[in-house]
């Protein structure tokens, strides 16, 4: 593993991790309003139902967890020498995996069942 790549990852992960606490604190926010405000479950998702803005904002979620958690299990794998080769290919899979699953899911919530 050269040392540049080593930094991407390591920038790549730091910088993922930063975004990725905007949108949970923004998460957070909008969902305690949302029920503090009487609305249920069933009232939000009616709410999301067709909003290309919650599409793009948990889409964009989706995609910096998949990228996170693909570059944390590699980096993980990495300093086990039995898997270090697998490290990248598993690295690659589960960030794929989260990817298409999580933007199933954006697509459930936006779009409809």
């Amino acid at each position: 593993m050269s040392a540049a790549r080593a930094a991407r990852r390591w920038y790549w992960q730091r910088a993922s991790a930063a975004a990725m606490a905007l949108f949970v604190l923004a998460h957070l926010a909008i969902i305690t309003l949302a029920v503090r405000g009487g609305l249920s479950a069933a009232e939000i998702l009616g709410r999301t139902r067709g909003s290309l803005a919650w599409m793009a904002f948990y889409g964009i979620f989706v995609l910096l967890v998949s990228v996170h958690a693909a570059i944390g299990l590699r980096n993980v794998l990495d300093e086990s020498a039995p898997l270090r080769k697998a490290a990248g290919p598993a690295g690659l899979v589960a960030g794929a995996l989260l990817l298409v699953l999580g933007w199933r899911a954006v697509a459930a919530v936006t779009l409809g069942g």
